[in-house]
């Protein structure tokens, strides 16, 4: 027993008798497994990379454009929160 691994689920092979199609109806897949490369046993460093490596490789600019701004807003209320002086980004006139 681990305090920082969880437990895995036990697999079993079961085949339905009568059930006529390729895959066991009864797997459990997670939602985005044939999609992302993130899903699975990786590590969290790899998790990490293949995020990365779909976020720059990734089709559609405008999603990768509204991250990095929605970031930004974040870490703008974050600043404003903690209480940050914020006049040392704007030039004094």
């Amino acid at each position: 027993m681990s305090i920082f691994k969880t437990r895995q689920n036990k697999k079993f092979s079961y085949t339905p008798r009568y059930y006529k199609g390729e895959e066991n109806p009864f797997e459990i897949k997670h939602k985005f497994e044939e999609h992302r490369k993130t899903v699975g046993k990786v590590g969290l460093k790899g998790k990490f990379e293949n995020a990365w490596d779909d976020y720059k490789n990734s089709p559609d600019a405008s999603v990768n454009r509204r991250t990095l701004i929605i970031i930004g807003i974040l870490i703008f209320i974050f600043l404003l929160i903690i209480g940050f002086d914020l006049s040392i980004f704007f030039p004094k006139g």
